[in-house]
């Protein structure tokens, strides 16, 4: 390794990460009410060799754990001193949620729809600047894991743009079962991230509050074969495909009732196949929901009680549509 080649120090919250070291840091956010103060943990792992800065971050949202498991046990297989580039994993975003097992801030607020923040505005809009500050700022890709929101459960899947080439790139790399373009919503980290031009792709695998095995896989193989792609290391994954979807469209309810699901995660359907029943108490007056396109289903609700305009299965259109 040249000298040139040789990646400098790295400054964090008063801390100095040298070349082939592994820091655990807290970045300070704020005291509740009781004087505690809460803190933002960090790992970072500094290669010996300069290359890309990726970060990977979960709970965002509090009660979406799937990516603080998949973030754990990426970290145990990376090492500092065979790494080319940084690493900075951010395990837990939005403590404050964390800790309450809620999706949102004290204020109820949705951390992800904040960003880039302030220093002036609400704790969800402070919060929201000192993680760009203090990491994407210093990063060239990322990675934000998630999963789906309460009571419901979505198949592993990749969202991004994909008109933009080196996005695409490393959405191919993951190798998700399926990776979607999405457009990007307002005050999301994605578009936070995307205005400063740096690539990121958003991973939703599983449902709030439970670890979902086959997510957690699917997302810690995605992360070392993204790694793989950018140059930063050589880890033992399997190489896998994608199906690219364009669109996506939820099916909602046409009543309110008990649902019985006849689909699940990962099936394919056709253009008026049943999808579940939903009908009162008493199994009487039922209504089937059909599907209005052939498509992969990448999402779903987990409670069977339904009012009129719930999402209750999410579909991918598929080519042939």
């Amino acid at each position: 390794m040249t000298n040139s080649n040789r990646q400098s120090e790295l400054k964090m919250v008063g801390e100095t990460i040298l070349p082939g070291q592994c820091r655990e840091l807290e970045i300070p956010v704020a005291r509740l009410i009781t004087e505690t103060l809460l803190s933002i943990p960090v790992t970072i792992l500094h290669g010996m060799e300069s290359g890309p800065c990726l970060w990977i971050n979960a709970a965002i949202h509090g009660d979406e754990i799937n990516g603080v498991e998949i973030i754990r046990q990426v970290l145990d297989q990376v090492q500092p001193q065979t790494l080319r580039g940084t690493l900075i994993a951010v395990p837990i975003v939005n403590i404050f949620g964390f800790i309450e097992q809620s999706r949102y801030l004290p204020d109820r607020r949705d951390l992800n729809r904040c960003f880039p923040g302030s220093t002036q505005g609400s704790l969800a809009s402070r919060l929201a600047h000192l993680f760009m500050s203090e990491i994407v700022s210093r990063c060239t890709h990322g990675i934000d894991l998630h999963t789906a929101s309460e009571h419901r459960s979505n198949l592993p899947q990749i969202r991004a743009n994909l008109l933009d080439e080196e996005t695409y790139r490393c959405a191919q790399a993951f190798g998700a079962p399926v990776m979607i373009h999405a457009t990007t919503r307002d005050g999301s980290l994605r578009q936070a991230a995307a205005k400063k031009q740096i690539p990121i792709l958003l991973y939703e695998g599983g449902e709030a509050l439970r670890f979902n095995q086959n997510a957690i896989e699917v997302g810690k193989q995605g992360i070392l074969r993204v790694m793989n792609r950018l140059g930063m290391g050589r880890f033992s994954v399997e190489e896998t495909g994608s199906l690219e979807i364009q669109q996506t469209k939820w099916i909602r309810a046409s009543r309110g009732g008990i649902l019985r699901l006849q689909v699940g995660l990962g099936d394919t359907v056709s253009k008026k196949q049943g999808l579940g029943i939903i009908a009162n108490a008493f199994g009487k007056e039922q209504v089937t929901m059909k599907s209005p396109i052939n498509g992969l289903v990448i999402g779903q609700t987990q409670n069977p009680l339904v009012n009129q305009g719930d999402g209750i299965v999410h579909l991918a259109k598929t080519p042939e549509n």
